[in-house]
């Protein structure tokens, strides 16, 4: 039987795995998500679907999408929204719970999204909600935006995926979740809302190292930006105002504030039985900047369908056509003609100097080298590097031929 026509349903009731981010990159028409963590998060997803793993997703609808980015023939940024259709591509499910944000219960209901594998396998993903009309003006927008407002804004998203998200599974069915995956540290606050279930609301104070350990025991935790900017800090004054005096008193004692600050790496880390980054050297550098910590290293994966352009997914399919269900095959690929990669390559390049020429208006080369460079516009991952020695540019240009770049990315 064809792997592809065989259905298999979800079950609630097998479900053992949830992923939890802030951003997931379903598909291009949701545009919830900003750049390689929720690209990440995505293809973790599809490839759960591939593999049939009893696995789901967790994240915020984010109405208003990762904004429309503009750019003046001077180079500055505008900005505006990039509402989408809800209704038109998620499912609305029954239940709503609440969440305690600043001393109120802030009202959620979720959205459901389905990834389905090659083997016709499906993972859910719920998208949280706060648009209702129990909460006000103000709670309706918190959902709105990614990474969008003040550190205020910040922080009551990040109880609500975290500390919603897990009340959320709970009403939905989900009995036998047995690892929680946070992606990032912005999920952090899963870990307090599992202690919080565990112990009961209002009972945080009663913790002890056993209740800590039993969440630990469930807790994964992937870091991904080892620098400052890439770990979410709020002062205690903020935390106390949002979370209340009992769950900040926890996360104090639980040394999750170091500096009286509240380090969602920190918290995320200290609540995690197995914690790994995204490629060997990141692994190094992380556990150099938190040597308590067995870091693991987990080299970032792409799930290949997604991302191989239709040119070369053709000599694939005409090769090895079991590269859809194991990329594995692909290591077969080295057998083929180079005049069929030269193909393939062209076609492909045609491709993105076409959709250059239509966004930009200008027609580069196709005979050119060509190097790409999309990534988001943050100041870490070194957009300026290719020019920190212009004369050395020019060199290569010479001796080598010359060279066209193509820049895609947007600023926070």
């Amino acid at each position: 039987m064809n792997p592809q026509h065989r259905q298999v349903p979800h079950s609630i009731a097998t479900t053992r795995i949830a992923y939890f981010s802030m951003e997931i990159a379903l598909e291009a028409e949701i545009p919830t998500y900003s750049g390689g963590l929720g690209v990440l998060a995505g293809d973790m997803l599809r490839s759960a679907a591939d593999m049939e793993s009893p696995m789901l997703g967790i994240t915020l609808v984010h109405h208003n999408g990762y904004f429309r980015q503009k750019l003046s023939p001077q180079g500055s940024q505008s900005e505006e929204p990039e509402p989408w259709h809800v209704s038109e591509h998620l499912e609305l499910m029954e239940p709503c719970v609440s969440v305690l944000i600043e001393g109120r219960a802030v009202w959620l209901q979720a959205w459901r999204y389905w990834i389905h594998g090659v083997s016709g396998y499906a993972v859910p993903v719920y998208l949280l909600d706060s648009s209702l009309p129990e909460n006000s003006e103000a709670d309706r927008v918190l959902t709105n935006d990614l990474y969008g407002g003040d550190s205020r804004y910040r922080l009551c998203q990040e109880v609500i995926l975290g500390m919603g998200g897990a009340k959320m599974l709970e009403k939905l069915g989900y009995a036998g979740i047995t690892s929680y995956h946070m992606n990032e540290g912005h999920a952090a606050l899963l870990a307090l809302g599992l202690l919080e279930r565990d112990l009961g609301e209002g009972n945080l104070h009663l913790a002890t190292e056993n209740d800590i350990e039993k969440v630990r025991r469930r807790c994964v935790f992937t870091t991904h930006t080892p620098v400052p900017a890439g770990q979410d800090q709020f002062s205690l004054d903020q935390t106390r105002q949002i979370l209340g005096e009992e769950r900040s008193s926890v996360l104090e004692v639980t040394h999750c504030c170091p500096e009286q600050v509240l380090n969602m790496t920190f918290l995320a880390l200290r609540f995690s039985h197995y914690i790994n980054g995204v490629a060997m050297h990141h692994g190094e550098v992380s556990r150099g900047m938190f040597p308590q910590y067995p870091i693991r290293a987990i080299t970032n994966g792409v799930h290949a369908v997604s991302w191989t352009a239709p040119p070369f997914q053709q000599i694939f399919d005409r090769h090895v056509p079991e590269w859809r269900y194991d990329n594995l095959y692909l290591r077969y690929m080295i057998g083929i003609s180079l005049e069929e990669v030269r193909q393939a390559h062209l076609a492909a390049k045609s491709r993105l100097l076409e959709e250059v020429r239509s966004r930009s208006g200008v027609q580069l080369s196709q005979s050119v080298f060509t190097i790409g460079f999309a990534r988001r516009a943050a100041t870490y991952k070194r957009a300026d590097l290719l020019f920190s020695d212009l004369e050395r540019l020019r060199r290569i240009a010479r001796n080598v031929g010359p060279l066209q770049i193509v820049f895609a990315g947007k600023a926070h």
